[in-house]
């Protein structure tokens, strides 16, 4: 290959890096701005969507598996979710979107289960923090399943960022759903443990 070939090839790999860059950038903008304008809507209507939360062992809470993720109780609530969502999704998106998909389900679905199983009697949860939880855990998780270098280093990163996070998942403190952030913790384990184990499959 001749070195005009080589430089050819560089610009290639740095422009589709750059694309795809830019898609992981956009795709984390639209969901920053669907959270936001759905807080804005909610407060406008005296936080009355947050009905749709989810309500534990109640058919109709059933619903909020699906609803809870997009719905937060304060503009301070929605702040303090935002940054570690952003962060953590990037992390997991930067090495496969696909996998921040599945991810994203696995631990919204677990996580709004959990609390819907186990949540406290005649109470409403909601809050993206239950997937915050499962993107950390699973971030961790991966690590330990993958054992490579990179996930190791990204691991690292998290902990440093975001180890505090882990207090979330005991009952300490009173209006937190620490059923959602546990339950979000043991679906982004098991996540990393089931993509290690599919990945470990492929030849």
């Amino acid at each position: 290959m001749s070195s005009r070939d080589s430089i050819g090839t560089v610009r290639e790999e740095a422009t589709g890096l750059f694309k795809e860059l830019q898609s992981q950038g956009t795709l984390l903008v639209c969901v920053v701005i669907v959270l936001w304008t759905i807080e804005l809507a909610n407060s406008l209507m005296n936080n009355a969507l947050n009905n749709l939360g989810i309500r534990p062992r109640n058919i109709v809470g059933l619903q909020g598996i699906l609803f809870a993720p997009f719905l937060h109780g304060s503009w301070r609530h929605l702040i303090s979710n935002t940054f570690p969502l952003v962060i953590l999704s990037w992390l997991i998106m930067a090495r496969d979107r696909s996998e921040w998909i599945a991810v994203t389900v696995l631990t919204a679905i677990a996580s709004g289960l959990g609390t819907w199983l186990f949540g406290g009697a005649a109470t409403i949860h909601i809050g993206a923090s239950g997937v915050v939880f499962g993107y950390f855990g699973f971030l961790v998780a991966r690590a330990y399943f993958e054992r490579s270098f990179g996930s190791i280093a990204i691991c690292l990163l998290v902990l440093a960022l975001f180890s505090g996070m882990i207090w979330g998942i005991l009952p300490v403190r009173v209006g937190i759903s620490w059923e959602g952030h546990l339950f979000g913790l043991l679906g982004g384990i098991a996540a990393a443990w089931t993509i290690a184990a599919l990945n470990r499959k492929v030849p």
